[in-house]
């Protein structure tokens, strides 16, 4: 496929811009151009047919099986995009006055309370635009808390485990505490007397996701909770995995203090090739005083933005956070209503029934029900044929299949965390599983063959390595 660059051809426009008749106002000297920019020129139906053509190699929920492990890629119902569209909502401007924007305020609050709710937490921040910055915002609560405890200078570390998100590790750094990782153990749960001796009055808190990366619920919750909040410390929740816990457990009452939610990801939001996210936060009656501002509060009938918070962490974001994606959450969790449950249910039996299916054909590291994901490991294949975990993975998109994650988490070799989500229908999941199996043969016959994979994409196995080191971010015309 040519590039738009390629194609391109003097003299050729797929619009003109009409003469608004105005006088051309002078450049200042030293900001004008030299030169006319080097833009594509194209026709019409040739820039229409490049794009559409770019879009035809592109892969997403709509276009097939996505099972990405821990990114929950279910597929968003029209009718989210049908309601964001709405005028009153579409053509908001952030600096409104509040009485003219008492729906979108209404709608954010409902939210912030429904939130709550399903975590089983007091209070909830929208603001952080994803679940990266939810977890810094989390973080930086954490170092308010303390300090207005006078114990920030005390408290300087913080827990995660080893298969912990590889955000969290980045959230730990940047909010200035000190990591120390706590192993899991043949179960894969947190190894409780390592966890022991590594808790003390210099802990600020843990950070966890439960369910783990692991696909596995954390079945020491309760224990661990009360190590950490003996010893004066708090619990952080990870929510990248609440899509397999909804209506069923709630990390409050698990013992977690504060919680960022990935809104696109449980709630339905696409988001393929980064974004849009949200990465909203909730926390216990004991961090809200710290909650960044504006709060969106209710005064009797009306909605209203309270900044007076004097002891608040201040903005995260600018304005009230990615309202487009509130929006959708909204219209999602609306719909479900009481069977929100139900939504987590599905996930959960969907992953189980992946798990019997594939086990005999893959390793499988840790022998447990899962929940809404698991992992399994490639190592008996390369083990036995030389085929790696990268190596299914490219064959799969030959069966038109989303690869899962693999190489993640890092505990386990060759490892390829399959996540199905509650929409996908038994037929669906039946073909990926002959996929799967299949490829499991193939290893073992023809393993050339993986080792070639993909052999029907129009890009094979580019060198990521060199792709990150050398970057082509623009058109090389000579």
């Amino acid at each position: 496929m040519k590039l738009i660059y390629e194609r391109s051809q003097a003299g050729r426009r797929a619009g003109t811009v009409p003469d608004p008749g105005l006088p051309v106002p002078e450049v200042p000297e030293g900001l004008g151009r030299s030169q006319p920019p080097r833009l594509p020129e194209l026709a019409e139906p040739e820039l229409v047919r490049h794009w559409t053509g770019l879009s035809q190699r592109n892969f997403g929920i709509d276009t097939g099986f996505y099972p990405l492990g821990s990114c929950t890629m279910k597929y968003n119902p029209r009718v989210n995009e049908r309601v964001v569209g709405l005028p009153g909502f579409r053509d908001l401007h952030p600096y409104q006055e509040e009485e003219d924007c008492q729906g979108a305020l209404e709608l954010m609050w409902r939210l912030q309370e429904i939130l709550a709710e399903i975590v089983g937490l007091h209070a909830v921040t929208l603001q952080p635009a994803a679940g990266s910055q939810g977890e810094l915002t989390g973080l930086t609560l954490m170092r308010a808390y303390f300090a207005d405890r006078g114990e920030l200078d005390q408290r300087r570390e913080i827990v995660i485990p080893d298969t912990a998100h590889g955000t969290n590790p980045a959230s730990v750094a940047m909010a200035g505490y000190t990591l120390i990782k706590v192993q899991v153990d043949e179960r894969g749960n947190i190894d409780v007397d390592d966890l022991r001796a590594k808790v003390g009055p210099q802990t600020a808190g843990l950070m966890l996701t439960n369910p783990s990366t692991l696909g596995l619920f954390e079945e020491r919750i309760t224990e661990i909770a009360a190590i950490f909040h003996d010893a004066g410390a708090l619990l952080y929740y990870d929510g990248a995995n609440l899509n397999a816990v909804c209506g069923i457990s709630r990390p409050g009452d698990m013992g977690f203090d504060i919680l960022h939610f990935n809104l696109h990801k449980t709630f339905s939001q696409p988001h393929g090739g980064g974004g849009p996210g949200a990465g909203s936060v909730a926390v216990r009656d004991i961090i809200e005083p710290y909650l960044p501002t504006p709060v969106v509060v209710r005064d009797g009938g009306t909605y209203r933005l309270d900044h007076e918070r004097p002891k608040s962490i201040g903005r995260v974001r600018g304005f009230g956070g990615p309202f487009g994606v509130f929006v959708r959450a909204y219209a999602f969790i609306r719909m479900w209503g009481p069977g929100l449950r139900e939504m987590s249910e599905t996930a959960v039996l969907n992953a189980n029934y992946l798990l019997a299916r594939l086990r005999d054909a893959y390793e499988l590291p840790y022998d447990r029900l899962c929940m809404h994901e698991f992992v399994l490991s490639a190592r008996n294949l390369k083990r036995e044929h030389g085929v790696t975990a990268l190596d299914v993975a490219k064959r799969l998109m030959d069966h038109n299949f989303h690869p899962p994650t693999v190489y993640f988490p890092l505990v386990v070799p060759e490892a390829m965390m399959i996540e199905p989500t509650e929409t996908e229908a038994v037929e669906t999941l039946d073909e990926f599983c002959e996929a799967m199996l299949a490829i499991a043969v193939e290893a073992a016959d023809d393993p050339q063959q993986l080792k070639d994979a993909p052999h029907s994409r129009p890009v094979s196995r580019p060198d990521e390595a060199l792709a990150a080191k050398r970057l082509v971010v623009r058109h090389e015309f000579d």
